[in-house]
């Protein structure tokens, strides 16, 4: 019998950490071996009961959860998933925490949780599940090694029309690692990360003031341009067309697809639609099969793609799909894929 996945509830809401230990035991694969008010407590619990995941709340008495996060990271490692308000100030402080090693996070119950108990509880313990195998040491290695700027020195290739990159767990830092060393010289990006609303704000915020190149997220139909990179809004598909011969991105709000909006099996459509072989495709970390088939029809028009290595992944469970498919032209460490990309155009 598979042994259950042992979970350890972080925060000072005696509300909320009953209603995430409900939800939690819904799952016959998942065992909540306690409950902490606080870091301190969790401490403790952590070394009486030596769980596999925890889900940590970000406010809290003695010791907030960023400190704890950090210190945990560095003294413990282990899978934690983030459970974060969904505002702005929630959403900058909760990227930070994906920042120092959160594997994920979830958006804390609601008012409608009761209403909505079964979607809520389904998506907590696909997150904790998945958290459960992630690679925590691994992936800060592989991120912490990507630091120097990449130079385009001679003319681009211009065959190359658009660069499309597609993540989700892990994928907040696997993008931050790519763009932040792009030069500016470059085909336009367009990225599909699955990310809430308000969240997706505040992370192409943050990609923008680590980049040369600038991060935009779209809210309504633009043209794209080199030099710049585009995030699919959260809740929202992004989708690119050509228009007399120039590149145009829509955002729409049509049904999810692989249950996520935005998905990014619909933006590599859209890419292979519009400009097929002369694009690059690049699946990194991330629960699920999103993006493997999408991936595989850009190989097949004759696009370069690549996947994120297993080694380097918090999950490889997209890029693992896309190989399983031979979508990859190549599989490359998180590390090496911004330079190879730029030694591509």
């Amino acid at each position: 019998m598979e042994q259950k996945v042992k979970v350890l509830i972080v925060d000072d809401s005696a509300l909320i950490r009953k209603l995430l230990t409900r939800a939690l035991s819904t799952s016959d694969q998942i065992k909540v071996v306690g409950a902490a008010e606080d870091p301190l407590i969790a401490s403790e619990m952590i070394k009486k009961y030596n769980p596999d995941v925890l889900t940590l709340d970000i406010e809290m008495p003695k010791m907030d959860g960023l400190t704890f996060l950090k210190s945990l990271m560095r003294l413990r490692p282990m899978p934690v998933v983030m459970v974060s308000a969904l505002t702005t100030k929630g959403a900058t402080v909760t990227l930070k925490a994906l920042e120092y090693g959160a594997i994920d996070f979830v958006a804390k119950p609601d008012s409608d949780f009761r209403e909505n108990l079964l979607a809520y509880s389904g998506i907590l313990i696909e997150k904790v599940l998945s958290a459960a195998k992630a690679n925590v040491e691994k992936t800060s290695d592989a991120v912490r090694g990507q630091s120097k700027r990449v130079s385009l020195k001679e003319k681009g290739n211009n065959d190359i029309e658009v660069i499309s990159i597609g993540a989700s767990t892990g994928g907040t830092e696997a993008i931050k690692a790519i763009v932040s060393v792009l030069p500016t010289n470059l085909p336009p990006i367009v990225m599909t990360q699955h990310i809430p609303p308000v969240f997706s704000t505040s992370f192409a915020k943050r990609l923008n003031e680590c980049s040369e190149i600038n991060i935009i997220e779209p809210t309504e139909r633009m043209q794209l341009l080199p030099g710049h990179a585009y995030l699919a809004p959260g809740g929202q598909h992004m989708v690119i067309s050509k228009i007399a011969g120039n590149l145009y991105l829509n955002i729409e709000h049509t049904e999810p697809v692989n249950r996520h909006r935005p998905s990014v099996d619909v933006l590599y459509h859209s890419v292979v639609n519009a400009c097929g072989k002369k694009s690059i495709g690049i699946l990194l970390t991330g629960m699920g099969a999103d993006g493997a088939k999408g991936l595989k029809l850009l190989k097949d028009q004759g696009a370069h793609t690549i996947a994120q290595d297993e080694a380097s992944s918090v999950v490889w469970g997209m890029p693992g799909a896309a190989v399983s498919l031979g979508a990859a032209c190549e599989v490359l460490s998180l590390n090496k894929i911004s330079k190879r990309l730029v030694s591509l155009i």
